[in-house]
């Protein structure tokens, strides 16, 4: 079985987001950048399905800038077998995303496609959902927990009410969680291995994909400054504030 990750190319989850002066986006020069951190589970719970046997190859896609090829050199020394990258301008909407990575499934006929839930930089959580309803597949979102058996796959997700297991007929789609697992950390060998594993690069009009814009960004802008907090001399004094300043009590 192969096995489609798509990854995300994002300011790493680590470093300090700054606003552009202008306000027209988030700064991402001289700026460290990874691979989205719930792309990266993804990534991790597809080489496992490989090592245990349940999948044959596992191919990572990204969609965006040449720079995207750095993250998708690193998925490979992580132990992906090969990457395609389709190379635009700008990352498109979540819509264009999913109808190209439709384009690339009916290209390359995978029997599992893992993506992360979200990107920490839009928040949209959409794709995976977009991507089901294009293809007709079914969908398991959420995913804790991920176990290939024969032509099914039993998925755990996580609710609002606990957690709820389903069970996919292959092929499907399934976007990824925090607690799915705990990704692995390339070694020296495999980064140089990577090198020469193979990367190819298509466009979006060679899939046959009119990348349209249907949102704008109209400003970004920085959260307000959270106020120092005060030293309240007792319990009267501190609900006389919460009832007269804050008013979040009667």
């Amino acid at each position: 079985m192969k096995v489609l990750v798509a990854i995300k190319r994002v300011v790493d989850a680590y470093v300090k987001v700054r606003v552009k002066s202008d306000g027209s986006g988030v700064e991402t020069n001289n700026v460290k950048m990874a691979i989205n951190p719930f792309c990266e589970i993804a990534v991790e719970e597809a080489i496992r399905l490989r090592e245990a046997g349940s999948a044959d190859e596992v191919v990572v896609v990204s969609i965006g800038a040449l720079a995207c090829q750095e993250q998708l050199r690193t998925a490979l020394a992580l132990g992906a077998d090969r990457a395609i990258h389709i190379e635009t301008e700008q990352v498109p909407e979540p819509l264009s995303v999913a109808k190209l990575l439709h384009a690339v499934m009916e290209k390359e006929q995978p029997g599992l496609v893992l993506l992360g839930k979200q990107s920490i930089d839009t928040d949209n959580n959409q794709v995976a959902q977009m991507l089901a309803a294009l293809s007709g597949r079914p969908q398991g979102t959420f995913a804790s927990a991920v176990q290939v058996q024969g032509q099914d796959v039993m998925v755990t997700r996580e609710i609002d009410g606990g957690l709820e297991t389903l069970k996919l007929n292959l092929p499907a789609i399934i976007s990824t969680d925090l607690r799915l697992n705990e990704p692995r950390y390339a070694s020296l060998p495999n980064i140089m291995k990577a090198k020469r594993k193979p990367m190819e690069v298509l466009s979006a009009e060679s899939l046959g994909v009119t990348l349209i814009q249907h949102q704008q960004v109209l400003e970004v802008m920085s959260p307000p400054q959270r106020r120092a907090g005060i030293v309240v001399s007792g319990v009267d004094e501190l609900v006389d504030k919460l009832r007269n300043e804050a008013k979040v009590i009667d």
